[in-house]
């Protein structure tokens, strides 16, 4: 079998058995079976594949039917412009949450030094991102779980950034000192707890539970994050938060009631709500009228 057959057959079977994204998801796994790249498939379609290289393409794809993602399939997943490596510990990265880069990346000039925090952090994603997009950055990752600290610091470490990057076990911002930070950024768990069980099967049995359960309606992370982060801040410095796409309204009036300014939603890519954000208010603005 030919690269071009057997991309070709993979992307069919794939999209026979409702895959989102087959064509994408059939190239990806057949480069990591054959050891080809995109441009190899391209230039050089004919090229056989080797009795090895099928059978883990085959293995492979039988991962993929039982819709396991293909981030867990390979162990890695790309996000803005890293490749990160992914384990059953942490959340495996998503599009959507590029909306965030988006937001605060434009808040800060490509060589402005500047402290962020990014509270749940999960693989690392949303931090070192951005330290990769701004190179006189330092970053803190928060996480309650060991086993997704582990991950977060072998992708700095990957990436060359465990210079920059320190990560620590906490339950949010329980123990960081007040006015610390330039920009505090999270993506934290949203998802209400009954609907869990009706989530895709790639997310269901693959994600861990602890990033994905918002609690009864989903909003219980903001709840405690709301002042935590303000708490955090420096005096007029920026924040922003992922949210599901129907809980702009609840997030943004948990960040005002907590006194932040200039909250407003960003919406993602297929224009649904996204991104929640706002400013700590400045030393010397004066306090909303009680």
């Amino acid at each position: 079998m030919d690269l071009k057959t057997a991309w070709t057959t993979t992307r069919d079977r794939l999209k026979a058995q409702g895959i989102d994204s087959p064509v994408i998801d059939a190239r990806l796994l057949l480069e990591a079976a054959a050891g080809v790249s995109r441009t190899d498939i391209v230039t050089d379609p004919y090229r056989a594949l080797t009795d090895a290289q099928t059978q883990q393409l085959e293995a492979y794809v039988a991962r993929r039917l039982r819709r396991e993602p293909v981030g867990r399939i390979l162990g890695r997943q790309g996000f803005w412009k890293i490749l990160l490596k992914v384990t059953p510990d942490v959340l495996a990265p998503r599009p959507d949450t590029e909306t965030l880069l988006d937001v605060v990346l434009p808040l800060f000039e490509t060589y402005q030094a500047f402290d962020v925090i990014d509270l749940g952090v999960g693989s690392g994603a949303i931090l070192l991102a951005i330290l990769c997009e701004r190179s006189l950055a330092r970053g803190v990752g928060v996480d309650l779980s060991f086993e997704a600290l582990a991950v977060a610091r072998e992708n700095a470490a990957h990436l060359g950034l465990q210079g920059r990057a320190s990560f620590f076990r906490s339950h949010w911002a329980d123990g960081l000192d007040s006015g610390r930070f330039d920009l505090v950024v999270s993506n934290p768990p949203y998802i209400p707890t009954g609907e869990i069980a009706g989530l895709d099967p790639e997310v269901r049995n693959h994600d861990p539970h602890l990033a994905l359960d918002g609690g009864e309606d989903g909003l219980a992370a903001y709840r405690e994050l709301a002042p935590q982060i303000l708490r955090l801040l420096k005096p007029g410095a920026p924040f922003a938060v992922e949210i599901g796409y129907d809980q702009a309204a609840p997030v943004e009036a948990l960040f005002r009631a907590a006194g932040a300014l200039e909250v407003r939603t960003v919406k993602d890519l297929a224009l649904r709500d996204r991104v929640v954000t706002g400013r700590r208010r400045p030393a010397d603005a004066p306090s909303p009228p009680t």
